[in-house]
């Protein structure tokens, strides 16, 4: 097991002035055996910083090391990584025993450890059953988990996930997370999981990094970044639905950006502010209200209501307060949180 330190990582395509830099200084120490997750938008630089960290790209400044090691110039057979993709690049016409094993074959590992090996890997993933069988015969769940197993059996220092769960349907994404926790808790080798979805961040990640446009926006656990989002970007990417974030408020100071989360809304009898319903959405054991602050030309807000509170009626007018110490402040120049 190994921690991989970022320091000042930048990646730029082509050598010009004009050159597309996509990843931007980057500067953060995962700690040996943690689970990290980076979540971001499409095209943040993402997939690129773990690509570097493979070896699959070249860093253009500063150095990336595991386990104390500079890795910028060594090949990815050589950085003791292995890497889990989206496509699950699975050999078709080999079993799931010879894809498992087909690495270890390469570095000439004696049969008895490859058996060894594959067979540990299997019954951890669950797998045991399967081991005859060729790909086209499994569900995408299960060629996760055989994708899975092949870098559980190179023994790494580091796992790298690349959106492993995106091409799953919303029951096997949710099943298959539930595995690499387990996968992880069992094994604690250090690991970079990369998604846009900032659901997978916020139920696997130990601590997470944020990213928007090739820059860390904040690193932190999920608690951290949910409860003390450190900008205005972090505040509306996570979080389902995400936070309010308001101008031009009443009583507060120019300049400034109020965060409310949905959820620290509370419909009062009078006072407050007035909300003007537009749409409700039922959602179970929840109800979703999206309306206008103040009027039709207010800001966009989202208050969140649960099943036993009576659900109000579109066009209606409703009397809401924030809970007080539920209130984020953002410096509306920058965006950045200010400390409260």
């Amino acid at each position: 097991m190994a921690n991989i330190e970022f320091n000042n990582v930048i990646k730029r395509y082509g050598t010009s002035p004009k050159a597309n830099q996509v990843v931007h200084g980057i500067t953060a120490q995962v700690k040996d055996g943690e689970f990290v997750v980076i979540v971001g938008p499409s095209g943040c630089g993402k997939s690129t910083l773990l690509r570097m960290v493979a070896g699959l790209e070249e860093i253009t400044e500063g150095t990336i090391s595991i386990g104390g090691r500079v890795v910028n110039q060594l090949e990815p057979a050589e950085r003791d990584i292995a890497m889990v993709f989206q496509n699950y690049a699975l050999y078709p016409h080999m079993s799931v025993f010879d894809n498992m094993a087909y690495g270890l074959k390469l570095r000439k590992m004696p049969k008895a450890e490859i058996a060894a090996r594959v067979d540990k890997a299997a019954a951890i993933l669950e797998l045991n059953g399967l081991l005859q069988r060729k790909p086209r015969e499994l569900s995408g769940g299960q060629r996760q988990r055989v994708a899975m197993g092949r870098a559980i059996v190179r023994q790494p220092q580091v796992f790298l996930f690349d959106e492993p769960l995106s091409n799953l349907d919303a029951k096997l994404r949710a099943q298959t997370r539930l595995e690499i926790e387990k996968l992880h808790r069992s094994l604690s080798i250090t690991s970079l999981f990369v998604t846009h979805d900032q659901v997978e961040a916020m139920t696997l990640a130990q601590r997470m990094i944020v990213m928007n446009a090739g820059r860390m926006e904040q690193f932190g656990t999920p608690d951290e970044v949910y409860h003390r989002p450190a900008t205005t970007f972090v505040a509306g990417f996570i979080g389902a639905p995400p936070m309010n974030l308001l101008t031009g408020m009443e009583g507060v100071r120019e300049g400034v950006i109020l965060g409310i989360r949905p959820e620290h809304l509370r419909v009062v009898d009078s006072g407050g502010w007035t909300l003007h319903v537009e749409t409700v959405e039922m959602l179970g054991a929840e109800r979703l209200l999206y309306g206008r602050l103040g009027g039709a030309q207010g800001p966009f807000t989202i208050l969140r209501m649960n099943e036993t509170e009576v659900p109000p009626t579109t066009g209606q007018a409703l009397h809401v307060l924030p809970l007080e110490d539920r209130v984020h402040g953002f410096d509306a120049a920058t965006g950045v949180r200010l400390e409260n």
